[in-house]
């Protein structure tokens, strides 16, 4: 078979077919009295075992060693094609991420375009000055998708915070794809997560932090009742008190629970609150003296006699902060 009918047949190119050829890969078997290349049937099988191979992503010089080295192990190259192909993929499917949030920005000219690019590769800079710079300048500039995916990953304090103070400046977009990391498997995720919904404002973020109350995390169930005390919200109170009597942003937790006693009911459900944790016999000492300093900052009857009964308490340091806290109140 002529090299035109080859070409024909198998859909490489008779420039190919050659090309082949000078690297050794597929060499006809006879020529004609006329000095024209002629493919035995053996040769169009190897043709094809080529193009299978270049299907494959393997290079030509890969492909010469695979046919003609009777010793060639398969799988090591197969090995190393999962790793090119998974890399490449992944650079591919950063570049795609890219040009969809640049899309994503609706860009009136070229100069838009790059200004984009700039801010994106910005975010992703080494520099944390860079980042922190680029995070100040986002805020009308890049899709909340990237700002998001920024906070998500910083670990430097100072650009985390341009972070949070770009995403609560974005839109309404940003909490919902914030709530996806607070079941992130890495706990510094589910940390940046919490903590950047918490500055976001409005009633999407304040129904989202309602909902990790529930989270497993006390990080995030801590972080959570902290920001939804500052809004007023009285389902925080629970985790607040657990706050207090955990040590953990304790004085925090009793500043938010001050808040949240703004009438004479809801003062007396935190007083309520607070007695209860006091009177279980599974709270330590430590504990137990940081919820009697809590209720100072719990106005009413029910905090006034609450610090009454502990007045004769079995620990000494609470019944002398009850009898403390009294005194104030007296004199106040």
């Amino acid at each position: 078979m002529l090299i035109g009918e080859v070409a024909r047949r198998s859909g490489v190119s008779a420039r190919m077919l050659r090309h082949y050829e000078s690297l050794g890969l597929v060499r006809p078997s006879g020529r004609t009295a006329s000095g024209y290349r002629e493919y035995a049937g053996e040769d169009i099988q190897r043709i094809f075992h080529v193009e299978s191979l270049r299907a494959m992503g393997l290079s030509l010089r890969e492909i010469g060693r695979a046919l003609d080295d009777p010793g060639f192990a398969p799988s090591a190259l197969v090995d190393d094609l999962i790793r090119r192909t998974r890399e490449r993929i992944a650079v591919e499917t950063e570049l795609l991420t890219r040009l969809r949030r640049v899309h994503a920005t609706d860009p009136a000219g070229w100069e838009d375009v790059l200004q984009v690019v700039t801010l994106l590769g910005a975010l992703g800079s080494k520099s944390a000055d860079a980042r922190q710079r680029a995070a100040l300048a986002s805020v009308d500039e890049v899709p909340v998708e990237a700002l998001v995916e920024a906070a998500l990953g910083e670990s430097d304090p100072n650009v985390a915070g341009a972070l949070r103070w770009a995403l609560a400046r974005s839109g309404d977009g940003g909490p919902a794809l914030l709530a996806e990391g607070l079941g992130a498997p890495v706990a510094a995720v589910r940390e940046r997560a919490v903590r950047s919904l918490a500055e976001m404002p409005g009633g999407t973020a304040t129904a989202l932090l309602r909902d990790a109350l529930a989270s497993p995390d006390d990080l995030v169930r801590g972080h959570a009742a902290l920001a939804l005390g500052t809004r007023g919200e009285a389902d925080a109170v629970p985790v607040l008190v657990d706050l207090v009597v955990a040590g953990t942003n304790d004085t925090d937790a009793a500043d938010a629970l001050s808040l949240l006693a703004g009438d004479d009911a809801a003062a007396d459900r935190i007083a309520a609150e607070l007695v209860d944790r006091l009177a279980r016999d599974t709270t330590g000492a430590s504990a137990r003296g940081r919820l009697a300093q809590a209720l100072a900052g719990v106005p009413g009857a029910g905090s006034s006699r609450a610090l009454q009964g502990l007045l004769h308490d079995e620990d000494r340091a609470v019944a002398l902060t009850a009898a403390y806290l009294l005194q104030l109140r007296d004199v106040g």
